[in-house]
């Protein structure tokens, strides 16, 4: 029998977002059909989909763009909090990644100290980086700091190119192409994975050796150039643990959206099997083509009953300290 699913990157679009932020998020979700609707529902409808791909337990977070804000964050996050408390609603059903206003660092890790402590969330989902910045600097360890102190994880989620980035995704085609070779196509995932590379050439993971990271959608394309980074990566400078003894220990990574058998081949061969986590990547895929992944792999014979489970919610419920609910 398929196992019940945990699903780690699903966002919602709080209420509380400004009013001139709303119509950039309207034209940006417009474009796949009834996500808007889904991504305001943290209720029936959510609760409806997730019964349609077996998903019991959704970690829920904030879609990208607030990082420059820190008062909109603070109101998504108690929205949120307010909802997953409010049992006769969630049905025991949500938990919460905190949104974090990245753009200032000292104010972000007051909100994930407050997030964790006082709201009961289990981690953050914050912005790859923050109008082209990433997180590497020395105005991060206070946010650093706090999310090892603390124990929980911060997922990294690819968000828009900024705009010193997006001129590298156009050329003689289509500014849908461009759009898509910017976003979802490619330059998220490899934007995301330069990030990680960057946290680990700073010495980040020396200074807070416990820190946890997750990156989604098959881990932005690190474990098909895993080797090859571990080589070149010795160059980089003089660290206490080579970059593989940190993927191994430090990274997690999940399955958001990537409907294939192909590259979890790759990752089982790479990376610890407790760190692959499954994810749908709701609303913007549907749980049901998920739960087709997750059928398809049962079948497949790469993995085993055991490793199944750990895959399907067993390494969530080690990695978050949640416990998968009774479908």
């Amino acid at each position: 029998m398929t196992p019940p699913l945990i699903a780690l990157e699903e966002h919602f679009f709080s209420s509380a977002v400004p009013e001139k932020l709303k119509p950039k998020y309207s034209e940006q979700l417009k474009h796949v059909d009834g996500v808007y609707d889904k991504a305001c529902d943290l209720g029936a409808l959510r609760l409806r989909d997730m019964d349609a791909g077996r998903v019991a337990l959704q970690v829920i977070s904030h879609v990208p763009g607030l990082s420059d804000n820190p008062v909109a964050c603070h109101a998504a996050n108690d929205q949120l909090a307010g909802v997953i408390n409010a049992k006769d609603q969630s049905k025991g059903r949500f938990a919460g990644f905190a949104v974090a206003p990245m753009g200032h660092p000292d104010q972000a890790a007051a909100e994930l100290r407050r997030a964790i402590t006082e709201l009961g969330f289990v981690g953050a989902l914050v912005d790859n980086h923050h109008h082209g910045k990433f997180f590497d600097g020395p105005e991060y360890k206070p946010f650093w700091s706090a999310a090892e102190e603390l124990g929980v994880p911060i997922y990294l989620h690819p968000t828009w190119a900024s705009q010193d980035m997006a001129p590298h995704y156009q050329g003689n085609f289509t500014q849908g192409a461009a759009m898509s070779m910017a976003s979802s196509g490619l330059g998220w995932h490899t934007e995301t994975a330069l990030h990680v590379l960057r946290l680990f050439a700073c010495g980040l993971f020396d200074r807070h050796p416990k820190l946890k990271i997750i990156i989604g959608h098959m881990g932005e394309t690190i474990p098909f150039m895993l080797e090859r980074i571990q080589v070149l990566s010795r160059r980089w400078g003089d660290f206490q643990r080579d970059f593989k003894t940190v993927y191994d220990e430090n990274i997690w990574i999940t399955t958001s959206g990537v409907w294939s058998l192909n590259p979890l081949r790759c990752i089982l061969a790479n990376t610890q099997l407790d760190h692959i986590l499954y994810s749908v990547d709701y609303p913007f895929q549907k749980t049901e083509i998920g739960l087709e992944w997750i059928e398809d792999l049962e079948k497949s014979g790469l993995v085993n009953e055991e490793e199944l489970n750990a895959i399907a919610y067993g390494n969530a419920e080690k990695l978050l300290g949640v416990k998968v609910p009774k479908l």
